[in-house]
Parts: structure tokens; C-alpha cells; sequence
């Protein structure tokens, strides 16, 4: 077996460089770390490119690294240089990237999407992909001045799910909107003086729908909202003043779910 390759190896910093998003970007390939990462993104063919591990994680994990196209041995140092983990866990992979072209999504007739205007926090955006994923969403689009899905927190936060739902990129927000309701999508907006109350839209969820959730602080500005079907409002029963964005997310992914046909598997 060949010495693990140490922190100072050409290759174990060329790695280190799509730690960068101007990096991941220029050459489409990202860093996904651990194991349930790296058992998600084997499932999905084509997505791995080279899987680096320790002597140790190499000896636990030798099921799941046969099925790797090359496996690399790293020495400790190595690994924590390529790691963003306190305790990295000893297996990262350099994946090609997943996001697919908003056309391939309509292109299936979607009955349920989330769509994340200008959402830029990696936890929130992650969170919604594995909370749509859950609720049996047909995919999630990130819109306008968003998160970098490829981010290694936004890839931890979506537990796996960031491999196997379908996720578009696309810049502008109000082309997204118009092209769901030309569709046939009813766009959703979340808002805290909605026209219509999330508990008492069951004919509208009932159809095929798009939630549009917006940044965190922000909100969703006056002129998207405009672009909406509706705006709808979560009931809020007690003192809080609202709901985070991966909660409200959440609610009102399952309100659909509950009323509309599961997304077949």
C-alpha cells in the first residue's frame, strides 16, 4: 500500500483549494466529508471523482470505499488540512457538482417545489433541501444571491439529501416566479400579513405548488411578492413574533404534503 500522502503534497493542496467557491465554481467539483456524505453521493453515478481517507477510516469504511473510483490515503495532518470539521472524520470526497438546469426540473411536471430567494445562510439552505426531500418535494431552486449549494456546511445541513433531490441554481428570482406559474405552478409566498391563512388553503395546496421562502433578514421583497399568487401567512399561536426560515419552511412543506400526492420513489 502506498504512504499516505501528507499535508504538503501537491494533491492535497489542489484539493484544499475548492475550499474557495470562486475555486468550485471555475472547476465544478466540491469537498464532501464523512461517511454518510460520501454513502449519498456514491449512490448518485458519476458523482465522485476521488475519495481521500486516513489508514484508519480506510480500515472501518473498507465496504464503502470499494465502491469508490480511487481512494487515497492521507495522513492525519493531511486530513484536517482538508477538513472543516474540529474532529474531521477521516473520509472526504471530491464530488462533481449537483445542481441540475431549472428546464430538467419543469421538465417533470413538478407538483412541489421550495424556492430559496436570496437565502445565504448554508444551514437554512441545506435544512430546506432535507426538509423538501422529507416532505416528498419534487426539487428546490436557489435563486438570486444565494447560498453556494456546493458549500460544505450547506451539503452537511441537507443530511445527505443535497445528492438525491434535484436542486437548481439560477440568479434571478422573478424569472424563476414567472416561469413556475407559467408552469402551472401556484407560487406560495411566505409572509407575515398573508391573504390567505396556511390552515385554510387546502384547495389551493392541493394543486401543484411552489413555496416561496425569502432571506432570512429581509424577507421577500415588495416587488417578488407581487409576482405571487398568494401570500400566505402561518398562524402564529402564542407570543412568538415569527418563525425561522427553515422552520416555516418545514410547515408549510408538510401543509402541502398532506393534502397533495407523494412524490414517487
Amino acid at each position: 500500500m502506498n504512504q499516505p500522502l501528507t499535508a504538503g503534497n501537491p494533491r492535497v493542496k489542489d484539493a484544499r483549494r475548492l475550499s474557495r467557491r470562486s475555486e468550485r465554481s471555475e472547476r465544478r467539483l466540491f469537498l464532501a466529508e464523512g461517511s454518510n456524505a460520501l454513502t449519498s453521493a456514491l449512490a448518485r453515478p458519476g458523482c465522485v471523482v476521488e475519495v481521500f481517507a486516513t489508514a484508519e477510516a480506510a480500515l472501518r469504511y473498507a465496504g464503502l470505499l470499494a465502491g469508490a473510483p480511487e481512494v487515497t490515503l492521507v495522513d492525519d495532518r493531511a486530513m484536517a488540512a482538508l477538513s472543516e470539521a474540529v474532529t474531521p472524520p477521516g473520509l472526504l470526497a471530491v464530488c462533481r457538482f449537483l445542481d441540475v438546469a431549472l428546464d430538467d426540473v419543469l421538465a417533470t411536471s413538478p407538483r412541489l417545489l421550495a424556492v430559496c430567494a436570496d437565502v445565504r445562510d448554508p444551514g437554512n439552505a441545506g435544512t430546506v433541501v432535507r426538509t423538501a426531500d422529507a416532505a416528498g418535494a419534487d426539487a428546490v431552486v436557489l435563486a438570486g444571491d444565494a447560498v453556494d449549494l456546493h458549500n460544505p456546511k450547506t451539503i452537511r445541513a441537507s443530511a445527505g439529501s443535497a445528492f438525491t433531490l434535484p436542486v437548481a441554481v439560477e440568479r434571478d428570482p422573478a424569472v424563476v416566479v414567472r416561469r413556475l406559474r407559467a408552469a402551472g405552478l401556484a407560487v406560495l409566498a411566505t409572509t407575515g400579513g398573508g391573504d390567505l391563512d396556511l390552515f385554510e388553503a387546502d384547495d389551493v395546496l392541493a394543486g401543484p405548488v411552489a413555496w416561496l421562502l425569502g432571506n432570512e433578514a429581509a424577507g421577500l421583497p415588495d416587488d417578488l411578492l407581487a409576482l405571487a399568487d398568494h401570500r400566505v401567512s402561518i398562524p402564529i399561536r402564542g407570543g412568538a413574533e415569527s418563525l425561522n426560515l427553515a422552520t416555516a419552511a418545514a410547515v408549510c412543506l408538510y401543509a402541502s404534503a398532506r393534502v397533495a400526492s407523494p412524490r414517487p420513489h
